[in-house]
């Protein structure tokens, strides 16, 4: 994780985040993905102050892609996560280091993919593939 500021003085953040696949390889080991994240402002300051490697924290944001020439003459393309909202999903005992959450609520009954941890029964014909 790194934390810079730019010339007006803004606080920015780019971390990776590590994301568990879901399934093994023919090895039989997990697998992660690393998702490219940059945050800004004072949520970057206070992201920086307590996140640590190995943090269990969850995410929100939108993908952003931009491009930029790099020293060879080629066009080079990043994909990121603008990080909007963050909170830590551990305790501060378990951490050590103490925790941040972002005064957002955690439990958004507006979001409708959220199934409280139940299970979801679709058929095959329900599918619309």
């Amino acid at each position: 994780m790194e934390l810079r500021y730019t010339q007006g003085g803004a606080a920015v953040a780019t971390f990776n985040l590590a994301v568990d696949r879901r399934f093994t390889n023919q090895q039989g080991e997990r697998e992660a993905d690393f998702v490219s994240c940059v945050i800004w402002r004072k949520s970057a300051e206070n992201f920086a102050n307590f996140f640590h490697k190995g943090s269990l924290v969850g995410i929100e944001g939108r993908i952003q892609t931009r491009n930029y020439e790099n020293q060879q003459g080629q066009r080079v393309y990043v994909t990121e996560v603008i990080v909007e909202n963050f909170s830590f999903l551990e305790s501060k005992s378990s951490t050590g280091n103490g925790s941040y959450q972002n005064n957002r609520p955690q439990n958004n009954t507006s979001d409708p993919f959220a199934n409280n941890g139940g299970s979801v029964d679709i058929t095959d014909d329900s599918l619309p593939f």
